[in-house]
């Protein structure tokens, strides 16, 4: 009955949360806005300078690190899904660590920035398919296999962020540092990042239940009618997809995808339906609340977002594996 109230809370709570997150980081900043302001500033433009804050700088930045959060949370849900293990994460298994190469790249040639969002694709594709090439035995992709694999491309593609920092000129090291520990600064077009979270998110609750069926182990999946292995591709793509457009619109933000199903895991989520929305509601009011704090904790001058979630992330799971492991 415990379990059934928990799961039957999750998504109300979760929305609260979101809207909280929202309206606080809409409030917050260098000019504190009353709360009771903030929502006449949303629907309605009376030109105030107040007005302006909210629509072309809070507003914009806060819906950009919720899709970015929702993301990384949907996309590290996927992830632990595919290899049936916790630890499961887009920077853990190089994804990200591919799309941040590829952009970084894009940087040091001066590329213009439109360029940006297809070399994120395609780098974390690219990663995809060489940690699925490399992993593979036979037929057959073992979730220990694609771990380590992964963990072992994540580390190539670090030395290769490394070698594009150490060649960059001085006067854009700043620049490509701060975005490569996350950055909001820019994020102002959140369309694309909802779009495509959107886009993700319905297509994995129409496949709920094969999800949920894939947590017992693939063999019993395909014992019980589940395409395994074009589920498998499915799963790799859409997070890489989704890891893609989070790293073009904040750069490299981890934990995210990493804590928070772990979160909703913990808390009776275990269903794909209650726990991939849950996750990505989560996710996003995770990243909201960091890169409130990133733009106020030391006002007037920005943290790298990344900085403030690995703070919290750390932490979080250190004591969840903590209590997982506990007789």
């Amino acid at each position: 009955m415990l379990n059934l109230n928990r799961r039957t809370l999750l998504l109300p709570l979760s929305l609260v949360l979101a809207v909280a997150s929202l309206a606080l980081a809409l409030r917050l900043g260098s000019s504190d806005i009353p709360l009771i302001e903030v929502w006449g500033h949303v629907v309605a433009d009376d030109g105030s300078i107040n007005d302006q804050i909210i629509d072309r700088l809070r507003l914009p930045r806060a819906l950009s690190a919720f899709a970015v959060g929702g993301l990384l949370a949907l996309a590290g849900a996927l992830i632990q899904v595919l290899l049936r293990n916790p630890l499961g994460d887009p920077y853990v298994l190089g994804v990200s660590g591919g799309a941040s190469t590829a952009v970084l790249t894009a940087m040091l040639l001066a590329a213009p920035a439109a360029w940006y969002a297809p070399a994120a694709a395609a780098g974390a594709l690219l990663s995809t398919l060489l940690v699925f090439g490399l992993a593979r035995s036979g037929d057959d992709w073992r979730s220990e296999r694609l771990l380590l694999t992964g963990i072992v491309v994540a580390a190539g593609w670090s030395a290769l962020i490394s070698f594009v920092l150490s060649i960059s000129p001085a006067t854009h090291l700043p620049g490509m540092l701060f975005w490569l520990m996350g950055d909001l600064a820019d994020a102002d077009r959140p369309g694309l990042p909802f779009a495509v979270l959107g886009t993700a998110l319905l297509y994995c609750l129409l496949r709920a239940r094969d999800l949920n069926i894939a947590t017992q182990g693939l063999l019993q999946a395909a014992a019980l009618g589940v395409d395994t292995g074009r589920l498998r591709l499915e799963l790799y793509f859409i997070s890489a997809v989704l890891t893609a457009v989070a790293v073009t619109a904040a750069g490299a933000v981890g934990f995210v995808g990493l804590v928070t199903p772990h979160l909703v895991r913990r808390a009776g989520g275990r269903d794909h339906r209650i726990l991939l929305p849950v996750s990505v509601l989560l996710g996003g009011s995770l990243l909201v609340f960091a890169d409130t704090l990133a733009r106020t904790l030391v006002s007037p001058m920005q943290l790298p977002v990344g900085v403030l979630t690995a703070m919290i992330g750390v932490p979080v799971f250190l004591l969840l594996l903590r209590r997982q492991t506990r007789p």
